[in-house]
């Protein structure tokens, strides 16, 4: 093969394995930017309706307890509906705690998505780095500096997707374990 050739098909593949590399990161750095924006989305939504379920429920509350003040006297059943309403707004404090892990959960997202972004900063740095050592001269040294950067950039590259490779999960709350993806 000559010089041409072999100098050419090394610099092909580099740029075809950054190339599919880079995408590789990047299309999960989206999917996790996706993820995230869809958990917020449906973490708002369920403390929004807690708070107004709360709100509902104290509301009731408080008319029974008015209406007790006001000289009514206490019966059973006003009794039991305000056990009613207090175990009402226990259940829908207990649904916001649940929307709260959705917290945790964005939080590892986001996470997972910065170490991507700087694992990816670092496989280009090192196609970077590697790149200063080809002379303009020797094109043996050329194929040998271009094959070195590409076994560099898929193992670094490897590296990176092994170590992310995790589900994200909300563990130790009250309303009980949950993992996503």
């Amino acid at each position: 093969m000559t010089r041409e050739k072999m100098l050419g098909s090394q610099v092909k593949h580099l740029l075809s394995n950054l190339s599919d590399h880079g995408t590789q990161h990047l299309t999960e750095v989206e999917t996790d930017l996706v993820q995230t924006s869809i958990l917020l989305g449906e973490a708002i939504s369920k403390l929004g309706a807690s708070f107004m379920a709360i709100h509902e429920a104290v509301t009731a509350q408080q008319e029974m307890i008015d209406l007790l003040l006001s000289g009514t006297k206490p019966t059973p059943e006003i009794a039991e509906k305000l056990k009613a309403k207090q175990g009402e707004i226990s259940q829908h404090v207990n649904a916001a705690v649940t929307g709260l892990q959705f917290q945790d959960m964005t939080s590892q997202l986001i996470g997972r998505t910065v170490t991507r972004v700087i694992g990816l900063r670092e496989v280009l740095s090192g196609v970077g780095s590697g790149s200063s050592g080809i002379s303009e001269n020797s094109g043996e040294e050329i194929v040998a500096t271009l094959k070195g950067i590409n076994t560099v950039l898929e193992e670094q590259s490897v590296k990176l997707e092994s170590a992310l490779w995790k589900a994200v999960c909300q563990t130790h709350m009250e309303s009980g374990d949950v993992e996503l993806f």
